[in-house]
């Protein structure tokens, strides 16, 4: 997705941080935003009518919350990448977006110089988080058991190891099928096998739980 436009769906219930996020993304060649929402039932429908590649959404929303449109996304079968961008440095608030699809976690503090690259960032399927919370979420991880952990990992097969290593480096499924000589099909149903098996439930904490506990 390199090459190409990223098309763009700006969530968040106040139109003056829309407009400024809008007003930055447009600076940038590739990045273009093809919609806005004021609230999650607007997204949701937005999503599907528009299919953008990513959506940037506020987790403090009116009604339906960013966590709530979140997971009726994925139950959807959205598969546009989605970028949470909020006030929260909470740690259950990273934690539960992440385990419900969200491909990454930031904060509206954030250096506006940074944005764009962490937009391509998730938008070409790599983890999208700040140094702080990619700190926080690797705590998270650690906090298991580690002889857990070591019984999980024998639980995976070759294959699944394979797709769990390509996953830490940033690939996305597509990327991993052709690394790999299969379908794009076929790495999902990999992937849904080692989040069951290491009781994970997202890519990013799979990523993190790769780079600490596979050779």
């Amino acid at each position: 997705m390199s090459d190409e436009i990223i098309r763009i769906l700006l969530v968040d219930d106040h139109p003056l941080m829309r407009r400024g996020l809008r007003d930055l993304l447009e600076m940038e060649d590739d990045l273009q935003p093809v919609g806005e929402a004021g609230n999650g039932e607007d997204a949701l429908r937005l999503a599907a009518e528009l299919e953008p590649d990513l959506v940037i959404m506020d987790l403090n929303m009116p009604g339906m919350d960013g966590l709530e449109t979140l997971r009726k996304m994925r139950e959807a079968g959205i598969d546009a990448r989605i970028l949470i961008f909020t006030v929260s440095d909470d740690q259950d608030h990273v934690l539960e977006a992440l385990r419900n699809g969200a491909d990454g976690y930031l904060l509206k503090d954030m250096n506006p110089d940074l944005l764009a690259d962490q937009v391509r960032q998730a938008a070409n399927g790599r983890m999208a988080l700040t140094p702080e919370l990619a700190m926080m979420l690797a705590e998270a991880i650690r906090e298991r058991p580690r002889h857990a952990q070591q019984a999980q990992a024998s639980s995976l097969t070759k294959r699944e190891k394979e797709v769990l290593r390509l996953i830490a480096k940033g690939n996305s499924n597509k990327m991993i099928g052709r690394k790999l000589g299969i379908t794009e099909g076929t790495v999902k149903v990999h992937v849904k096998n080692l989040l069951n098996s290491l009781q994970l439930r997202s890519r990013v904490e799979a990523a993190v739980w790769a780079l600490e506990n596979l050779p």
